[in-house]
């Protein structure tokens, strides 16, 4: 057997994790020995609140949940879900189920909605379906041995989990994909993760940096060229994409390609051939692209700075990368591994960080993201003279003792203000309104405005 399909083979023997939500415990263990019966790995949870607390560690690769629960109910769970983890399914049990309550349910997007009492064989051919659709990937933890394509992606997030099982969903298809993210923070590692979880795994992966390359020489670069073509062409070159052929070509930077060149990569992408520089003859070709750019590709658009027609050939998928600072639960994670393998590339023997080290790591802006986390933490092993690194070196290496955490207190104002600001921008000024799309009424909520010295009038719309 190879390795690859051993791999396969232990992948499907792996338990899937099912999260079960209900406020009834005698209800939960029944579940519990069923799904367990059935060789799924059960967690319970006797509320939604206590579920969303679960899920960034547990990752499920499924959720089953109680409709009428006290507070949060599981309709509100599953909005809540989907809005953190898109491709994570939820099935809704209920002894209150109607027609109505399941075809609102099922526009929304829950994958089942069964009426209790149920049967065991349908709530599991449900979760066999749910699991089949999802293929199965919502969970993080199944195994280092099913993790060979994104081994080079080292996280704990759920923002990143949520992107992995994106890319691995989009790597099964001959889609174009496009990648969005701030300069530094993995785009090139997640295209190189895509090809790897491809069919075109055996065929070549070709990265380049559109905005690395002189405009005159990037056509040439990337289509080839024939000899003569131009002023030092002494010989033949077949270009990026023929050297990709069959496999994958990753444009990074793709927005800051100047238009001519867009026209002709256009041309290609439809026509599915190149012709070389000083060639007469087109040659075909087979490429998955990958493109990544870290500007605003509508603003370039409505700027005339990039083509509207190229932006959709290239964006029939977009994945969304998060920048370090949206991923801050990583940091450890990744600081902890840039330290041991820059210290064996030094040949330095560093233990770790200081805990106040650790905590200034994980509240630094990090505008440079992941790129300077690499190149701080390679300066300190260079620096660093004990086997712990000090705080004093980490901030010395940040130069900067500002912190882009906020503090609890100060993150649950800004939000409380923000939240009352939309909800008068909503409702135009309207306090009743605002009131009860909040559940509060209307003398706690005139306290809230007055506590963060909000006045409503200036919501509300000027006539004439």
């Amino acid at each position: 057997m190879t390795g690859a399909a051993a791999t396969r083979e232990l992948q499907v023997e792996l338990p899937k994790k099912i999260l079960v939500v209900d406020d009834d415990p005698h209800l939960l263990r029944l579940l519990s020995i069923r799904l367990q019966t059935a060789g799924f790995e059960p967690v319970t949870a006797e509320s939604a609140e206590a579920a969303l607390a679960k899920l960034p560690a547990v990752r499920p690769s499924l959720i089953i949940t109680d409709l009428r629960m006290e507070g949060m109910n599981g309709m509100m769970l599953f909005d809540t879900v989907r809005s953190r983890y898109p491709l994570l399914p939820v099935i809704i049990l209920t002894a209150h189920g109607s027609i109505p309550e399941a075809v609102e349910a099922t526009k929304r997007g829950v994958f089942g909605f069964l009426t209790k009492p149920f049967d065991s064989q349908i709530l599991l051919e449900q979760v066999r379906s749910a699991l089949a659709v999802s293929g199965g990937m919502a969970g993080a933890d199944e195994g280092e041995q099913n993790n060979e394509w994104r081994a080079h992606i080292l996280t704990r997030s759920p923002l990143m989990e949520d992107v992995l099982s994106r890319a691995r969903l989009v790597a099964a298809s001959e889609a174009s994909v496009f990648i969005h993210g701030e300069s530094g923070s993995g785009k090139e590692l997640l295209a190189q993760a895509i090809h790897k979880a491809s069919p075109r795994a055996d065929k070549p992966f070709v990265a380049v940096n559109c905005g690395a390359i002189p405009e005159a020489l990037l056509e040439s670069e990337l289509f080839g060229h024939r000899r003569g073509a131009f002023t030092g062409a002494t010989k033949d070159h077949e270009g990026l994409f023929l050297s990709a052929e069959g496999g994958t070509l990753f444009l990074d930077e793709i927005g800051d390609m100047p238009l001519p060149l867009q026209v002709k990569l256009l041309r290609v992408l439809q026509e599915r051939q190149v012709r070389p520089v000083g060639s007469t003859r087109a040659v075909p070709v087979n490429v998955r692209i990958i493109s990544a750019t870290h500007r605003n590709l509508s603003e370039e658009m409505v700027a005339g700075r990039f083509r509207e027609d190229l932006y959709y050939r290239l964006n029939v998928v977009s994945l969304e990368l998060p920048s370090l600072s949206e991923r801050r639960e990583d940091i450890p994670l990744l600081a902890n591994h840039f330290l041991q393998t820059l210290a064996q590339k030094y040949d330095k023997t560093l233990s770790g960080f200081a805990s106040d080290a650790m905590e200034r790591l994980v509240s630094a802006p990090w505008p440079g993201n992941v790129r300077q986390l690499y190149n701080l933490v390679e300066q300190m092993v260079i620096l660093s003279t004990t086997p712990v690194v000090p705080e004093s070196l980490v901030q010395k290496a940040l130069r900067d003792d500002s912190t882009d955490l906020p503090a609890f207190a100060d993150a649950r104002r800004d939000f409380e203000r923000d939240y009352l600001v939309k909800l008068l921008q909503i409702t135009e000024g309207n306090v009743s309104q605002a009131a009860r799309l909040a559940k509060r009424n209307r003398t706690e909520f005139y306290k809230l405005l007055n506590r963060h010295d909000i006045n409503p009038t200036v919501f509300k719309r000027m006539e004439g």
